[in-house]
């Protein structure tokens, strides 16, 4: 009898425990940008990713909000598996224990991956450019460099500019003659410091700030701008549907966006899952045919047409006019960087 009472209470605990993983059960929850991005993803990464394994997705946008992932971390709430972060959060977040450490055992496919798309808590998805763009059918004339970004009188109208120090400060030096492969080195002193925000203090009084990546194309397609500093993809996507708009690739800072886990995700294991899947050759092919920029794989290349090949914001030709982004540079002088640019855009 005590046998059987015994075998039946195992039983239940078992189906309790059933019930309650059932009760709690989640999708796995990936985050990127949202707009064509966030469509590109779905397309060539979720619905497939979720027909291959069987495996539940939800996708969400947010506009790269790190303390949103330190608020679930330090909460130990974690309800992100998957978050797409620009590469200067990439150490940063790392180092402050928001991301885990990725399992390069558990992604086989990142022996295929060029060497900047692997860290240690991210892993690239795909390479694009930080410029600036303008509405062909609105600007008179044709600016071709930072110089001209600034000069307000050649080229009348207001800036847009993504509010952060990121990319600003490179382009504000750029723009007063630094030449792009002596941005970083000029950038390390206090000197070259100054003189980046002197230059922006220069621009100040024409500048239209904007934070989701999609914004820029709005405000030239509208005439709110004459031009702004853009997302590479973005402006190619609007080309494409038709948009008078043109990129400048001189001074372009080229870099990636990378896939990262939140420190204490409970789908760690689904979550390297669909990231292999994500940069795979195919995979990746199929993302880069509808959101535009450059793979992080590197057998991604023989699968992408001319016209692609054409726009992407590492090629050699770009190479030779624009900056790579130094991540090592942000990870250690980033935290001030930022806080001065925040009090500098503040007054």
């Amino acid at each position: 009898m005590r046998n059987t009472q015994w075998i039946g209470a195992v039983a239940v605990a078992v189906a309790l425990q059933s019930l309650s993983c059932g009760a709690f059960a989640r999708p796995l929850a990936v985050v990127n940008y949202g707009g064509t991005l966030a469509e590109a993803q779905q397309s060539a990464f979720i619905a497939p990713f979720q027909a291959a394994t069987g495996i539940d997705v939800t996708a969400s946008s947010y506009s790269g909000e790190q303390a949103k992932v330190k608020a679930m971390v330090d909460g130990q709430q974690v309800s992100w598996d998957v978050v797409e972060v620009e590469s200067t959060d990439v150490g940063r977040g790392c180092d402050s224990g928001l991301y885990e450490h990725i399992d390069w055992s558990k992604i086989p496919q990142g022996a295929q991956l060029n060497a900047a798309a692997k860290t240690r808590c991210g892993v690239g998805i795909f390479a694009w450019a930080n410029t600036f763009a303008y509405n062909s059918k609105l600007l008179q004339g044709t600016p071709t460099s930072w110089a001209d970004f600034w000069n307000t009188q050649k080229f009348p109208g207001k800036r847009g500019m993504r509010k952060t120090a990121r990319g600003n400060l490179e382009f504000a030096l750029m723009a007063d003659g630094v030449k792009p492969a002596d941005v970083y080195k000029v950038l390390a002193t206090p000197e070259g410091v100054d003189r980046a925000f002197r230059k922006l203090d220069a621009l100040r009084p024409s500048i239209q700030w904007w934070d989701a990546g999609a914004q820029p194309a709005q405000f030239l397609v509208s005439g709110d701008v004459a031009m702004s500093t853009v997302f590479s993809g973005r402006i190619i996507t609007a080309q494409k549907a038709g948009q008078p708009l043109d990129l400048v690739w001189n001074g372009a800072i080229s870099d990636y966006d990378y896939w990262v886990i939140p420190k204490g995700s409970a789908m760690k294991d689904d979550a390297l899952k669909f990231i292999n899947y994500s940069i795979g050759a195919d995979q990746q092919a199929a993302f880069l045919s509808k959101q535009p920029g450059g793979p992080a794989n590197a057998q991604t290349l023989a699968k992408m047409s001319p016209a692609q090949l054409k726009n992407l914001p590492n090629t050699p030709e770009h190479a030779k006019v624009g900056v790579v982004n130094d991540r090592e540079f942000w990870d250690e002088h980033g935290d001030d960087l930022d806080q001065r640019f925040a009090a500098w855009a503040a007054r």
